[in-house]
């Protein structure tokens, strides 16, 4: 759930053209200039020493570490800030660090040539983030849905955009405040050379999600219980808001277009207008709002905006967005053993045009129901299914031939796809990051001081209680 931090928001009136001008405006028709980008998102833990670990609150734990960030590694205040002036986010040399509602501390990484750069960004990001949280006393859990807390043990980040969306996304989905507050991801940008392009990779990306969410699925556990699926964050996602999440028919459609995406968007309710910083509560389709504007209670008249339509499209959370560039969002997050094989399976497959081809093929016969089903099945057993399992090995091997025929080399001489060789050998032995879970920890952990030093203990991505690990092992 990312914003766009550096782009001022454009105020110019809204046009027709401005609706796919958007995606018009970020093709790269050179294909040696597509890059990678990668976020990962993780819970922040206190270690309270008497009650054991808990959910960190923002002006005792997160401020701290946003302020050593800058006076240490040169970070910056982002513009974006909470309603009374609060520090949310920080930026340094095209990278970005912002809070989810519930305190999970994201890194939006640089768009960057190749994965050997992402995973050294991601190391320089652990070290970072490790060295601060020790001495504060704090530690950071990477899965995709929060093992132990309740809601109400969850504290608010201050940020306007959340006020708007904790009140209006409960009247659209039962399980709304809980992908705010108690889900975490991993999740990657691509870019496209065309609208044809564009198409094809949205199809491509659209029709194999399910099988990234099985590779990556690392969430069983809901307030100290195994609760049956293997990524409680994607079973979460499907009753947020059904209108602005999911699978997109319109993927698997022939002939796309951009307004295709354009006039799906256009029938999205909206969550909110941004004026001067503030986040006023409008609710109808964007459309409606572009043909007849919105007068506020205090009189005020707002007219559509080309920064209203980025703002938008950015609210929108499909499995595959199509933003300036696409956004792979199916995953769980994952600790530093897996998280650099998330940009190197989505490289291979979509930065070569045979691998995208044969990535097709494994789901092409599919109708859109098989396609739901086949999510499912995904989310809930992983590489506990047989057909999972065989589909996802088959994947990794047309990512890793993807890559190789890249043949994008570091100083030791080897591909990228020297990033799967975790994964790949986790999915051959059958088994998910949520079955390694299970193994460490049972069916029922439980939610006591001990239960959560055990999550910490198997979840722990940097911070105060164990070492921290390099993305790359070799770092």
């Amino acid at each position: 759930m990312s914003s766009t931090l550096t782009t001022p928001a454009s105020h110019e009136p809204l046009t027709a053209e401005d609706l796919t001008g958007v995606f018009r405006r970020a093709e790269r028709p050179d294909p040696a200039t597509h890059k990678v980008g990668t976020e990962q998102e993780k819970f922040g833990l206190f270690l309270d020493p008497v009650a054991g670990p808990r959910p960190v609150e923002y002006g005792a734990h997160v401020l701290p570490v946003l302020e050593a960030f800058v006076a240490e590694f040169g970070w910056q205040p982002a513009a974006d800030r909470g309603p009374d002036g609060e520090i949310i986010a920080l930026e340094r040399d095209g990278a970005s660090i912002t809070l989810e509602p519930g305190g999970q501390f994201e890194l939006s990484g640089k768009p960057l040539p190749h994965v050997h750069a992402t995973c050294g960004e991601f190391t320089t990001h652990y070290h970072e983030l490790h060295s601060v949280s020790q001495r504060l006393g704090l530690a950071w859990l990477a899965t995709g849905f929060h093992p132990f807390a309740t809601r109400e043990e969850i504290h608010w980040m201050p940020k306007g955009r959340y006020r708007v969306m904790r009140a209006f996304l409960p009247t659209r989905g039962s399980k709304g405040l809980d992908m705010m507050l108690r889900t975490c991801t991993v999740q990657a940008n691509f870019d496209f050379a065309s609208e044809q392009q564009a198409g094809e990779r949205l199809r491509v990306a659209m029709g194999v999600s399910g099988l990234s969410t099985a590779l990556f699925a690392n969430s069983p556990y809901r307030e100290g219980e195994d609760r049956g699926f293997a990524s409680l964050r994607s079973d979460n996602w499907t009753d947020v808001d059904n209108a602005r999440c999911g699978l997109l028919p319109l993927a698997f459609e022939p002939g796309f277009h951009y307004e295709r995406y354009a006039e799906w968007a256009l029938d999205v309710p909206m969550f909110f207008i941004r004026r001067a910083g503030q986040y006023i509560p409008f609710h109808a389709p964007f459309r409606v709002y572009m043909r007849d504007g919105f007068t506020a209670p205090d009189g005020t008249v707002y007219r559509a905006t080309r920064g209203d339509w980025d703002l938008h499209l950015s609210t929108l959370f499909p499995e595959i967005r199509l933003k300036p560039y696409l956004e792979v969002r199916g995953c769980d997050s994952v600790g530093s053993r897996f998280v650099c094989a998330l940009p190197a399976l989505w490289k291979g497959i979509l930065y070569d045009e045979d691998a995208t081809a044969a990535a097709w093929e494994l789901v092409a016969d599919l109708d859109f129901a098989a396609r739901q089903a086949l999510w499912l099945e995904c989310r809930q057993h992983a590489m506990r299914s047989a057909r999972v399992q065989r589909l996802c090995a088959r994947l990794i091997a047309i990512a890793r031939e993807g890559l190789d025929r890249q043949d994008v080399r570091d100083s030791k001489g080897r591909t990228e796809a020297r990033f799967l060789d975790g994964l790949e050998a986790l999915v051959q032995s059958g088994r998910s990051a949520a079955d390694l879970a299970r193994e460490a920890l049972g069916p029922r952990p439980g939610r006591d001081a001990a239960a959560r030093r055990a999550f910490l203990r198997h979840f722990h991505f940097a911070g105060a209680g164990l070492e921290a690990t390099a993305a790359d092992p070799d770092a």
